[in-house]
């Protein structure tokens, strides 16, 4: 994808877990912007709000078929599923795959019972010894329980290539969000890893979660090419947050943490009609982007009588000469929180988050209070310049006191 499209190398999540990023993605807000937590459970009753507008909304109205298949984890009663947020189609799990079961869930009359469970049993549900049992979900019901987690990436690129198929002579938007690397991890047969003299299985296990991810795309854009879509259809491969485990390329922390090994993500974007093969952008953009900028593409309407954080940017997308973030300072207030502008990325003190994780004494982080480091020259934030750059220090906090104040006064509530 990155030979035949462009690679963004400074792309960015709003939230280092699960449904925090999955909600700025869909909304183009900051997550707290719509109230929405870092990671939804399944004893909550909420989801994003039914007033906001979702990118299938936005993209349904515009005449496009859409469909979320995969993990979804922004809402799973009745009123926020896929189906009730714009999707004409929804297949997958209606949270992260580590989690259990909601008796509030409705069953299909033909559910798929496995390991010895009944609807009797499903009925009177205990979590207790059940961690990691998960709905599989077509719509509004449950489908299948427990899920066997080893068929997912399988099952949902099936299910994608037949939406594909079926609306091939129509505009379409899917939404593949894959339940895997989240632990816990597995494989179809075709990619089960030899572990007969295996050193470390884990690790290799999850060598083989990521090659059928790979697999993944590739199928699906074979049927593309094989469709005669694939040159008018906009794909983009990205994460919502960073790994928790393996390696970051050097970036510090991972997923959970603000730091750049948890919320600088991969992207690539291949769309050979309007996007030149070959390029690679180092201009930062992000996730909340997403929704404004393929508005901007379809002639599709944002809100306007709210406000919506990401920006347009298709002159990135399209590696326009001399194109530009759109952002002076990209501020987060995912945890302790961070604000990345240019070369810096600064982190304001925050007493609580430093009581959590205290640093060492021997750690130079320790000698002040906040964390500033020139991304330029130091991509694996280990020098702390707060000390050495007062003023930049000063710029930055203000840029972070002021949408923390925004987001304060002018949240818009959840659904509940």
């Amino acid at each position: 994808m990155s030979y035949e499209g462009i690679k963004f190398t400074e792309f960015y999540v709003n939230c280092a877990q699960c449904s925090g990023s999955r909600a700025a993605l869909m909304t183009g807000c900051h997550y707290q912007r719509i109230s929405m937590p870092k990671v939804s459970w399944p004893n909550e009753s909420g989801g994003i709000h039914p007033s906001e507008t979702t990118i299938a909304e936005m993209l349904k109205a515009e005449g496009y078929a859409t469909a979320c298949i995969g993990k979804w984890h922004l809402g799973h009663r009745k009123g926020y599923l896929p189906i009730d947020q714009g999707f004409d189609y929804y297949y997958g799990l209606p949270y992260s795959n580590d989690m259990t079961y909601d008796t509030h869930l409705a069953k299909a009359e033909d559910i798929l019972l496995r390991e010895g469970w009944t609807k009797e049993k499903l009925d009177n549900y205990s979590k207790k010894n059940n961690k990691n049992k998960v709905p599989l979900m077509r719509d509004r019901e449950v489908i299948e329980f427990p899920v066997n987690q080893k068929t997912l990436t399988k099952r949902y690129t099936e299910e994608t290539i037949k939406f594909i198929r079926k609306h091939k002579d129509e505009p379409f938007f899917v939404y593949l969000p894959h339940s895997m690397p989240h632990n816990p991890i597995a494989v179809s047969k075709d990619f089960e890893p030899d572990l007969t003299n295996s050193k470390n299985e884990l690790k290799d296990l999850y060598a083989k979660v990521m090659e059928e991810i790979d697999w993944s795309a590739g199928e699906i854009l074979k049927t593309l090419k094989e469709l005669g879509l694939d040159e008018n259809t906009l794909v983009i491969f990205t994460s919502d947050n960073g790994p928790n485990r393996g390696s970051t390329g050097g970036l510090r922390g991972m997923k959970g943490t603000p730091y750049e090994g948890g919320i600088r993500v991969p992207c690539i974007m291949r769309w050979p009609k309007s996007i030149p093969a070959g390029k690679t952008c180092n201009e930062m953009a992000t996730t909340l982007d997403i929704l404004p900028t393929v508005a901007g593409i379809v002639g599709g309407k944002v809100p306007t009588d709210r406000k919506i954080d990401g920006k347009d940017i298709l002159p990135l997308m399209k590696a326009l000469p001399n194109a530009k973030t759109p952002y002076d300072n990209y501020v987060l207030l995912y945890n302790e929180g961070c604000v990345r502008s240019g070369k810096w990325k600064y982190y304001p003190f925050n007493a609580a988050e430093a009581k959590k994780r205290p640093l060492k004494k021997s750690d130079p982080r320790s000698k002040a209070p906040v964390q500033l480091y020139e991304l330029s020259a130091d991509v694996s934030e280990k020098v702390n310049l707060a000390e050495e750059y007062p003023e930049v220090v000063a710029q930055l906090q203000k840029a972070y006191d002021e949408l923390k104040s925004d987001i304060e006064k002018n949240a818009r509530p959840r659904g509940e």
